[in-house]
């Protein structure tokens, strides 16, 4: 009995490190459930280069949009667990169940975690064409004017639609939230006046308001942060309540083989500890996890605490309307 137990334990054993060593074999997909131009686009083909050099295959960025990432995620669901298909995602993946309830979809239960890559505070920022200069003076504005205020954000369902709902959710205030495919088309309306606010990661905010494209006035950050000097924190705005910062990372469908989950964790452990990713998340306030919470375990239990979270504060927000 014992002989037969060692033979099936040592076959497994090389049976993941066969898989380990053939994987990959081919180009790597990896779906963003957005358009191209914003956070998740923007990360995700960083991460896609510096992956490309260490596994030594291409992997491809895929955007697949719509329905607030439901399409992506249902691209990936049908893809083969065989780890050439990834799902590049951040908090909005745990919104997608509550926007689409008849899809069926449960991230916790039908994906597998594959590791975390960076958290990114949040920046609020207001059009050059606005007399706002401030947080304060958008308050006082938004309290005296309820619903005159538009938000643009990257589609229902996404860290900037729930972002906005919070921020109004927190603020008392009331404002009109109108949805785009995607951040990057957001803040193209928000440089041409068209949007009077955008809420979104420092990853795509940050180089517009360096660029005197748009002026950000608050950022969700402990302190100040060294790339926007000139950028108070909600704190210092009078709304200390909003601290949310969206974590990004890489996820595949369920199934996924131990051996290949463990070659794609360690590959994007490389790949942010590289010099060139380093660089580009200081230059983006964006912060790489710490090597404790990097892999899938780190990773799953942050889908599962925010699928809790959004089940709780997802209705009182208003980001579902059945």
């Amino acid at each position: 009995m014992m002989r037969a137990l060692f033979f099936v334990v040592a076959a497994l054993i090389f049976s993941n490190s066969s898989l380990a060593q053939g994987f990959p074999s081919k180009s790597i997909t990896m779906i963003v459930g957005v358009a191209p131009g914003g956070t998740l686009d923007t990360l995700a083909r960083l991460l896609a280069k510096t992956m490309t050099a260490d596994l030594k295959q291409t992997v491809i960025v895929e955007n697949t949009t719509g329905a607030g990432g439901l399409v992506g995620l249902k691209r990936l669901m049908q893809a083969p667990a065989d780890g050439h298909t990834l799902m590049f995602t951040n908090m909005s993946l745990v919104i997608i169940p509550h926007l689409h309830p008849s899809a069926n979809v449960d991230p916790v239960r039908e994906l597998d975690a594959v590791g975390m890559v960076a958290t990114v505070p949040m920046v609020l920022a207001v059009s050059n064409k606005s007399a706002i200069k401030s947080l304060p003076e958008l308050l006082e504005r938004m309290r005296k004017e309820p619903g005159k205020i538009n938000l643009g954000s990257g589609g229902p369902g996404t860290t900037a639609h729930l972002s906005e709902a919070l921020f109004l959710h927190l603020s008392k205030t009331k404002g009109e939230l109108v949805q785009y495919r995607g951040s990057g088309p957001a803040l193209t309306d928000l440089m041409a006046g068209v949007m009077d606010v955008v809420l979104d990661q420092t990853v795509s905010m940050m180089p517009l308001h360096q660029d005197k494209k748009i002026l950000a006035v608050a950022v969700s950050s402990p302190a100040r942060l060294p790339q926007m000097p000139d950028v108070a924190t909600f704190k210092e705005g009078g709304l200390p309540e909003f601290d949310l910062a969206i974590w990004n990372g890489v996820v595949a469908p369920k199934g996924l083989p131990a051996a290949v989950a463990a070659r794609l964790a360690e590959s994007i452990s490389r790949s942010i500890d590289g010099q060139e990713f380093k660089e580009r998340l200081v230059q983006l306030a964006a912060q790489a996890p710490e090597p404790a919470q990097r892999g899938a375990a780190p990773l799953m239990k942050l889908i599962e605490q925010d699928s809790l979270m959004i089940s709780g504060l997802v209705k009182d927000v208003g980001l579902i309307s059945n």
